[in-house]
């Protein structure tokens, strides 16, 4: 496991260290408290014994990997890999965002810390992104860091292709095109058990009655939210499935493939149904597997249909292979 940071939020003042674990982690008491025995958790730098401390905003939740296990670079290491820039021109950038980086910066966070205090904050791939950009040499010279603007974001642990917009203008266009569920999203997703291929729907609400968002059957409330999923390959107890977007709610995909019975690999938040207990996992994969492989979009400006492809980084690669061997 890569070390993983939480940053104590200003509305989760007063929470245990286990509590924390379990909201950011998805772990259970006993596996909460089984990290903190183990010495593997810090708080602002410092071991951290005592399951039940209450933290305070601002504080630092450090979980350690394993001895031996590689840590991740710290946060003034973290560069964007310039291949990762898939497109880029006057009104969009289109980027192959790795795992284990934020999007962008939630608005209450960049509020609570201020502009001194995200300085200590991992960097975001909108913080790092206008370096990248403004190190690409165009028409023979430097360019000075543009502005980038985030239309809509892939989570922290999920990879693939994302667009941000670099113009006020392009910027209300992407919009619109969300909006009107115009943008085009495919997710590869490895799952366990034994997908199908259909259209699931259902209703979206923060909470579907045990702390998670999820599906509800009350009429009127929550959001419409829509996957058409594709089976593309069966490994044993697994399956590969292609992910249609046709609504974009928020872990809409993670949630649909939970419900139906097929979590993702590396699931552990929606990997259950309501009120039932998490779903075996043998896969030990180390984060939700599932990558953002399509994105196309009429582009801002020209009105021209454009679209892009990222295939599956190294670790859901290794993933899928070592599954079909097992087959």
């Amino acid at each position: 496991m890569p070390r993983q940071e939480v940053v104590v939020a200003g509305a989760e003042a007063g929470q245990t260290v286990a509590g924390l674990l379990r909201r950011h982690l998805g772990l259970s008491w006993a596996e909460a408290r089984r990290l903190i025995g183990a010495r593997r958790v810090r708080l602002d730098g410092k071991p951290c014994s005592d399951p039940t401390r209450r933290v305070r905003p601002g504080q630092r939740l450090q979980m350690e990997p394993p001895a031996g296990e590689p840590r991740e670079p710290a946060p003034a290491q973290i560069r964007l890999d310039p291949a990762a820039v898939r497109f880029v021109d006057d009104h969009v950038a289109v980027v192959d965002k790795p795992a284990g980086l934020t999007t962008m910066r939630h608005p209450e966070e960049a509020a609570q810390f201020g502009a001194r205090g995200r300085r200590f904050l991992p960097p975001t791939l909108a913080e790092l992104l206008p370096v990248a950009l403004a190190a690409r040499p165009k028409r023979g010279r430097q360019e000075p860091a543009p502005r980038v603007r985030a239309v809509h974001r892939l989570d922290k642990e999920t990879s693939g292709l994302v667009v941000f917009a670099l113009t006020v203008a392009a910027e209300r266009n992407l919009d619109k095109q969300f909006r009107a569920h115009t943008i085009e999203r495919r997710y590869l997703a490895v799952v366990r058990g034994h997908a199908v291929s259909g259209r699931i729907e259902s209703s979206l609400v923060r909470d579907r009655g045990d702390g998670r968002r999820g599906s509800t059957t009350e009429t009127g409330a929550g959001q419409r939210a829509a996957t058409h999923v594709q089976v593309v390959e069966r490994l044993g107890d697994y399956t590969l499935v292609e992910c249609r977007l046709e609504t974009g709610r928020t872990h809409q995909v993670r949630i649909h493939l939970g419900e139906a019975g097929t979590p993702l690999c590396g699931e552990r938040v929606y990997d259950r149904p309501l009120h039932g207990k998490p779903a075996p996992d043998g896969s030990h994969f180390s984060r939700p597997a599932l990558h953002a492989a399509v994105l196309g979009f009429d582009h801002p400006a020209t009105g021209k249909r454009m679209k892009w492809t990222a295939t599956m980084p190294k670790d859901m690669r290794e993933l899928v292979e070592s599954l079909r061997k097992k087959e």
